[in-house]
């Protein structure tokens, strides 16, 4: 639709992931209007031609296609179950793509309530954090209708570079919860390692570098490892929020069931790095666990 950039987009969530995504779809033309619960969360997109309104209605009653990226499951039934939400006001698109992530039975339920108002609903969490979002090539795997996620198509083009329909409603969240669980297990793996080498005398930076030639090489070793080794705790992709993932896959897995683990291993390592205050720290700071555990530090920490 090259009419697509007079398309009305109704943004709801404005934390560290929604505002570059808010924004990217107002730099692609489109029309942006945005609501967030905190008072001044898209204050800085008003300069991109993002239109901060607010309350839910506002920003959905004449939208073409309504976006959320929320933290968690409640937030994303309060929006579309409460007293201001989609179920009450239906966007005029009859378009609704959560990208939260959340529980896959929770959006299935919602799905079915939405499509009983006549709006389709698709979920379609996302993968690259928030430089993925920042520079638009996010991954984003898309569950629900094929001919729903045609329609959403040139929005999601706007915010990643890498789309694909992975089944029917719920089927992106799990495939979502299945990349969490091995970003979790990685994270863990790396800092294992890096423990084992620091306890030994091993030149961490250097060992880096080698592990990066090799078939130990990943994206979390690349990304995170330089500030796992120099003790940089900065948050990109919160510990807190990789914990509730996790917890969403353990209860995913409890229902068919499925063991984990090794899921369930990482998931108390993230509960003590919480236990310790460090919630809002970045993943890589998961590290700080192995720094208690092994009773050492990296230079850099010190």
């Amino acid at each position: 639709m090259n009419n697509q950039t007079s398309a009305v987009v109704g943004f709801l969530g404005l934390g560290v992931m929604g505002r570059e995504m808010a924004r990217n779809l107002a730099q692609a033309g489109f029309t942006v209007r945005a609501f967030d619960i905190v008072p001044g969360a898209g204050d800085a997109l008003r300069p991109f031609g993002v239109e901060i309104v607010d309350d839910i209605p506002a920003a959905v009653s004449d939208a073409d296609i309504v976006i959320s990226m929320l933290p968690d499951t409640p937030q994303v039934d309060d929006i579309v179950q409460g007293p201001d939400g989609l179920l009450a006001n239906p966007p005029r698109g009859k378009l609704y793509v959560d990208m939260s992530t959340i529980a896959p039975e929770a959006t299935r339920r919602l799905s079915q309530q939405l499509a009983a108002v006549g709006v389709t609903m698709l979920d379609a969490p996302v993968s690259g954090g928030p430089v993925g979002a920042k520079n638009a090539t996010l991954t984003i795997m898309v569950g629900g209708e094929a001919d729903g996620f045609a329609r959403a198509n040139p929005f999601l083009r706007a915010m990643g570079t890498t789309l694909n329909h992975v089944g029917a409603s719920g089927a992106g969240q799990t495939v979502k919860l299945c990349n969490q669980l091995i970003c979790g297990i990685n994270i863990q793996a790396i800092c294992e390692a890096l423990a084992l080498a620091r306890a030994w005398g091993i030149d961490l930076a250097q060992m880096r570098e080698v592990l990066l030639g090799g078939s130990a090489a990943s994206w979390m070793l690349d990304k995170l490892g330089v500030a796992m080794i120099e003790g940089d705790a900065s948050a990109g992709f919160r510990i807190d929020l990789m914990m509730k993932d996790l917890r969403l896959v353990l209860e995913a897995a409890q229902k068919h069931p499925v063991p984990l683990p090794a899921t369930a291993l990482v998931a108390t390592q993230y509960q003590n790095a919480q236990a310790y205050g460090e919630g809002a720290n970045g993943n890589q700071a998961l590290f700080k666990v192995y720094d208690r555990l092994t009773g050492q530090q990296t230079a850099a920490t010190n």
